[in-house]
Parts: C-alpha cells; sequence; structure tokens
C-alpha cells in the first residue's frame, strides 16, 4: 500500500519537480549547464499558459469538450464529467457537483427527465466528440426549478449539413468479466426538418463486494461479507425530428424507450466468535437470487417563436418507468447446512410524470425581463409482497414485510427574472413562487400523510468583466430539496440478512440559503461558496442488541452549515504536455441529535486531482488522470483516504473518421470506500465497500456518411448562441 501511495505521489507532482529542478539548476557550475543545455531535459521547459477551454458564463464553468485535449482520451460523457473542474463522479456513476450536490442534467439549455439508469445509459451513449461544451451551474437563479441545487447543461454539436450521417461507438471492458457498450446515432438533415435516430445495446457482468467487521453488544465479533454479480442487458432507442417552420417558429419531437434485465446473484455469511475470536458461536450463510427489470418510455415537445427581442417557448414531457424485481432471501447454517429461514418478495413500482413549462421573454434596451410558469406532476405506486416459509415448508404471505405505498406530487411555479448590463456590470435578479401538494399513502400502515406549502425563493448574482483575463462574479440562492420517493417508502431494503434500510413518510422538505463567489484570472478560475442547509435529510443506525439487527432510518436533521473552495487551473508545460489541476477543499458542520445525544462537528476534507495530456508524435495521445480524497466523514462516520489512476491512449485513423481509444481506469483498484463508526460506546462497527471499476478498456468509434451543403440556421436560441 505504501509503495502504491508513493507512486500515485510521484505522478501527482511530477510537473513540480521539473520546476523544481529548474530553479537549482541555475546554481550549477557554467560548464555543467552548457552541458545540459545541448540535450532536451524537462528541466529546462519553460512553463506557458495553455490554450483557453474554459471560459466564465454568468459566472458559471464552461468547459470545451470536442476538440479539447483533455478529453481526447475519454470514452463517453460519463468519463469526461470525472475530468471536468468541479464535477464528481462516484463508484456508482452518481454524479456531484460543489460537494454532494446532485445536479439536474440539461440538454441544449433544457432539462431532461429520465429515471437515473436511463440518464446513466444516455450520458454513456454520447462520446466526446458528440458534444460541444459542458456549463456547470452549481448557483442556479430563481428561473430553475427549485430543487436544482445544481444544472450540468450539455451543448451537444449541432449538425447543419443536408444530407445523412451516422456515428458508431463501441466500448469493450475487461475485467473479471466483460461488459460491452454499443450505440448508433444516425442523422438525416432537409432544408426544413432534421431527423435523428440513438439504438444502444450494453451488456456484461459487473461485481461487488462487502465486508464489515462488528463487535457485538455481548461482546461476541461479528464478520459479514457479500459477494454479489450482476448480469446486466440493456436495450434504448429514440427518434427525434426538428422542424423548422419558418424563420420564428420551430417544433421539436422525441420518442425514446429503453429496458434494462438484470440477473444477480448475491453470497454472503455471518462469522460470529466470542470476543477472543477463537471460539466458534455461529456461521450463517445467505443466499439472494434476484431478477429485475425495467422499462421506460418518454415523450418530448419543444415549440419555440422568436421574434426580433421577444422569445417564447413551450416545452413538455412524459415519463413512464415500470420495475418488476423478484427476490429470494435463503438462509442457512454453513456447518449442518440446515435453512434457518427463507422469504420471497415480489415488487411492482411504477412512476409516471408529467411536466409543462411556458418561459417568455422580452429585450427593453440593455434589460431583459422573463417570466415563465410550469406544472409538474408525478404518480408512484410501490407494492412489495413478502412471503414467508412457515414450519410446514409451506409459503404464506408475511404482513409484517410486505408494503403497499403510493406518493402523488404536484407542483406549480412560476418565475420573474430580470438582468440588465451596465458596462462592465450584468446584473441578474429573480423572484420564484413554488406550491407543492404531496400525499403519501402507507396502505399497509394505515398512514396517509398531505402537505400543501407555498414558498418563495429569491435569487441574485453580478458579474464585472475588468478585461480579458479578469472576471468576477457573485451570486446568492435559496433552494428546496423534497423527499424522494426511496426516502419516504417505509419498507425494508435488505444489504444482508441483520441489516436494512427502511422509509419515513414523515420527512419534511429541506432549506438550503448559499453565496457563492467565483473569480477568473485567465485560465485559472477559483470559487468559494458558503451556505446553510435546514431540516437536513439523512440517514442514520439504530443497533439492537439483543438481535444484532442494524437499520438504517431516515430523519431531519435541525441544520448544517457548509462551505466549498475550489480551483483549477491549466498550465502548458510544453508543446506535447499539458496538465490540468484541480483542488477543493469541503468542510461541513451538522448539528445531529442522535439517540439521547446531540453531536457537533466540524468536518474538513479535501480531494486533489491532476490530468496530464501528452501529444506524441504520430497522432498518439496519452492521458494519465490521478485523483486523491483526503479522510472525512460526518458526525457518525469516518470515511478513510482513497486515490485512483487512470492511464489511456488515443489515435485517429482515416482522415479522422475512425478513432480508436485503449486504457486502465484504476490502475491499482484503490478506489473501495471503507467507513467506521465514530462512537465505540454506541456501536463498534466498520466495513468496506468495493467495486469493480479497476478496469482495461478498449473503445472504437467510426463516423460515416456525408453531405454537400449547409441548411440554414434560421432560428437560434440564446443557448446556442452562448456555445458559439
Amino acid at each position: 500500500m505504501m509503495i502504491k501511495l508513493w507512486l500515485f505521489l510521484l505522478l501527482l507532482f511530477l510537473p513540480i519537480f521539473g520546476k523544481a529542478q529548474k530553479a537549482t539548476g541555475n546554481n550549477e557550475s557554467d560548464s555543467l549547464t552548457r552541458q545540459k543545455s545541448s540535450t532536451t531535459n524537462i528541466s529546462e521547459v519553460v512553463i506557458q499558459a495553455a490554450p483557453r477551454s474554459v471560459k466564465l458564463n454568468d459566472g458559471n464553468l464552461t468547459v470545451a469538450v470536442s476538440g479539447n485535449k483533455d478529453f481526447k482520451t475519454s470514452t463517453h460523457l460519463l468519463d469526461v464529467l470525472r475530468k471536468t473542474p468541479g464535477v464528481t463522479i462516484d463508484q456508482e456513476e452518481g454524479i456531484f457537483i460543489g460537494g454532494r450536490v446532485t445536479p439536474a442534467i440539461f440538454i441544449d439549455g433544457k432539462p431532461i427527465v429520465m429515471s437515473n439508469q436511463e440518464l446513466q445509459a444516455y450520458l454513456r451513449s454520447l462520446s466526446p466528440e458528440m458534444v460541444e461544451s459542458l456549463e456547470v451551474n452549481t448557483n442556479p437563479s430563481s428561473k430553475y426549478d427549485a430543487e436544482f441545487k445544481g444544472i450540468i447543461d450539455i451543448k451537444l454539436k449541432k449538425n447543419t449539413d443536408l444530407g445523412w450521417k451516422g456515428n458508431y461507438n463501441g466500448n469493450l471492458y475487461a475485467y473479471k468479466f466483460n461488459s460491452r457498450e454499443n450505440t448508433l446515432n444516425l442523422t438525416y438533415n432537409t432544408e426544413k426538418v432534421a431527423y435523428s435516430f440513438q439504438g444502444g445495446y450494453n451488456d456484461g457482468i459487473s461485481f461487488y463486494q462487502y465486508n464489515a467487521l462488528q463487535r457485538l453488544a455481548n461482546t461476541n465479533v461479528m464478520r459479514t461479507r457479500t459477494y454479489q454479480e450482476d448480469q446486466v442487458n440493456v436495450y434504448n432507442i429514440q427518434a427525434g425530428a426538428d422542424f423548422r417552420l419558418n424563420d420564428k417558429n420551430r417544433l421539436r419531437l422525441n420518442l425514446r424507450g429503453s429496458s434494462r434485465e438484470i440477473d444477480r446473484m448475491r453470497l454472503g455469511s455471518l462469522y460470529t466468535t466470542d470476543k477472543s475470536e477463537t471460539q466458534l458461536v455461529f456461521n450463517t450463510g445467505n443466499e439472494n437470487p434476484m431478477h429485475y427489470s425495467q422499462n421506460n418510455y418518454g415523450i418530448t415537445t419543444d415549440y419555440s417563436f422568436q421574434n426580433k427581442g421577444f422569445k417564447i417557448n413551450f416545452l413538455g414531457n412524459y415519463l413512464s418507468v415500470k420495475n418488476k424485481q423478484k427476490d429470494d432471501f435463503i438462509n442457512r447454517d454453513k456447518t449442518s447446512s440446515e435453512v434457518l429461514s427463507y422469504w420471497k418478495s415480489d415488487l411492482v413500482n411504477k412512476i409516471d410524470i408529467y411536466t409543462g413549462q411556458i418561459d417568455a421573454s422580452q429585450k427593453i434596451g440593455e434589460a431583459e425581463v422573463e417570466a415563465g410558469l410550469k406544472y409538474s406532476q408525478s404518480n408512484t405506486n410501490n407494492n412489495i409482497r413478502y412471503d414467508t416459509l412457515s414450519v410446514n415448508n409451506q409459503f404464506a404471505f408475511d404482513p409484517d414485510r410486505s408494503n403497499l405505498f403510493s406518493y402523488k406530487e404536484k407542483i406549480l411555479a412560476g418565475y420573474l427574472a430580470y438582468k440588465q448590463k451596465f458596462g462592465k456590470l450584468q446584473i441578474n435578479a429573480g423572484l420564484r413562487l413554488e406550491n407543492t401538494n404531496s400525499v403519501s399513502d402507507a396502505v399497509t400502515l394505515d398512514s396517509i400523510v398531505s402537505r400543501n406549502y407555498l414558498e418563495w425563493l429569491p435569487s441574485f448574482s453580478a458579474n464585472y468583466t475588468f478585461n480579458k483575463s479578469n472576471e468576477l462574479s457573485l451570486s446568492y440562492s435559496r433552494k428546496i430539496t423534497r423527499p424522494v420517493f426511496s426516502q419516504l417508502n417505509p419498507f425494508r431494503y435488505y444489504f444482508s440478512p441483520l441489516n436494512y434500510s427502511i422509509g419515513n413518510p414523515y420527512l419534511q422538505p429541506s432549506f438550503t440559503s448559499q453565496i457563492k463567489a467565483t473569480y477568473r484570472y485567465k485560465n485559472w478560475i477559483t470559487s468559494f461558496t458558503i451556505g446553510k442547509e435546514k431540516d437536513v435529510m439523512a440517514r442514520y443506525p439504530i443497533y439492537n442488541p439483543k438481535t444484532n439487527v442494524l437499520e438504517y432510518l431516515g430523519a431531519n436533521l435541525p441544520y448544517r452549515n457548509f462551505a466549498v473552495l475550489e480551483t483549477s487551473f491549466p498550465v502548458k508545460i510544453t508543446k506535447w504536455w499539458n496538465m490540468t489541476s484541480q483542488i477543493s477543499g469541503y468542510y461541513n458542520y451538522e448539528f445531529r441529535p442522535y439517540l439521547d445525544q446531540v453531536f457537533t462537528l466540524g468536518i474538513y476534507n479535501y480531494e486533489i486531482r491532476v490530468n496530464q495530456v501528452f501529444t506524441l508524435p504520430k497522432g498518439y495521445t496519452v492521458n494519465l488522470f490521478a485523483n486523491y480524497e483526503s479522510k472525512t466523514g460526518n458526525s457518525l462516520y469516518i470515511i478513510k483516504p482513497r486515490y485512483s489512476i487512470d492511464l489511456s491512449i488515443q489515435k485517429s485513423w482515416l482522415d479522422n473518421k475512425l478513432n480508436t481509444k485503449i486504457g486502465y481506469n484504476n490502475i491499482f483498484d484503490t478506489y473501495d470506500q471503507q467507513l467506521e463508526f465514530r462512537h465505540k460506546q454506541i456501536m463498534d462497527n466498520q466495513f468496506r465497500h468495493w467495486w469493480d471499476n479497476s478496469r482495461f478498456y478498449f473503445s472504437l468509434s467510426y463516423s460515416f456518411g456525408g453531405s454537400k451543403y449547409q441548411a440554414k440556421e434560421s432560428q437560434r436560441t440564446e443557448e446556442e448562441n452562448r456555445a458559439r
């Protein structure tokens, strides 16, 4: 482990060592200096500014993607986001910005309504060459939904050539098991209509391991081990048409569907000894085979009208998600193979989401006034039935575990925004009003929770451009975070026979107020955010010393204070060596009542990421990406530090029509997550999550088709103009 850490530090600070050598070289003798001048040495380089691939847009970081050397070896957009300043991708491919904020994903300035699994598949289908830029907004204004505490806006490259074009992207991953990703993109443009089609198929096996060590209340020592394999098959298809009705009117339609099938086998054991760890108390094994399926269908309609300084836009979305899951939970005595318990579950989950919004804006000289209305409705129904094997070897309905739960939510929102430019200063102000009406019905528990509340949510920002090299932005916003279905649903999700989580239908929404300052000096961008969140939604463990059951429950904490400091700066070391460094520091202070005590603890942690790109002869590009996360946690848990190193190579062929990439992610397999409970007098527990993200990959992309003319782009949105 120590050797790996030293190697990581060497790769991380190699450029700094090079600069240090240059500084000390001035003290050497003239003869030695003359001898070195005849050879090429890294210590002799002159640090230059890298080409500008980042900029600020209303205080938001905007990063060029297509043609950016930092992303040439990336296989898809999730891989690009891992290397984007201010963005973090965790081991389960969750996306976070500004610390631990889950952002909304926009495409060309418009929100997309997708399930989490569908969204991940979509981002994997986008190669870097298909994306013009990314905009990372960590403090959205009142123009956007109040639940959007952050936004990543993906600007796709526009194809205005008449005729048809196509692109195939294929990725192969090799580790203990293999997996494959295949995507076909086709476009056909006429003078009036642009058609698009995308089809994809992904399959493979992934695996996961969980280990825990717990010293029980009776002084026994229990070790939990879990091994899980997932056989995954994913199909997705979408088709769209963009109608250029005339110079003022435009209509877009998009239809999509996806299907996901997962066959999972989870094997585990509970191995318990006395406190000396010499006498066996019990040794049980558990099997949890599972079959899961998800089917998604979505429709998007987008109409816009633009005439001089007036614009109006309507956006409608419908999403239908149906989940089915069947589990078997079999627990045996490993010594005698006797079945200790056996239960089955059958889950059906159905989600329907409808959204409709209309936005209008009018320019008045140097000012612009915007207003909009939005209505959204979501209906979720969850029915899970458990049957337990009885003493007469018959399965009987288990009312204690079974659960019937529904959640309905309606949100009506409106906003008014104003922005104006005064020379080098631009001011933006907005006010949003949201009314939420929700009903959660835990039928099994005979509990109905109804809520109806109205919230005013203001925002303000100011951006001052001193000159081309210096820019300062200051912004304020107030946001609301509503509990999601999984946090509300009071059913058990099992990690092991003695460990599960359960939702809380009485959770309240949380409210966040924050201030953010961003400064850009050339390519160096630094931001500082400070804020407070009230009624924080969090999970907490409850340990039963009699049954040794560990439950994870949901609750609202009174408040937490937080701060985030982020900086990123690209440096061109030589003509063939570019480096981008990212340093982030986080502070979190929780006021957490827990059991009969109140825990207050300020946590400081940091993250360092270094992305090095080497442009070699004959068109080869080599990328070395290193990431380090320091020790962190919260009031209850310590999370130990971890790091990862990725290496990849890219080469284009056949006039750039064929693009190949090979690489190895997480070379040393060091990106597991280890947690330890802080308060040993309450519970002595430590555990480790491990995912199979150490893998070799090969990626191939091929572009085909042709066209001779360009269509007239009769109407451009503000977002499209910014991306030019």
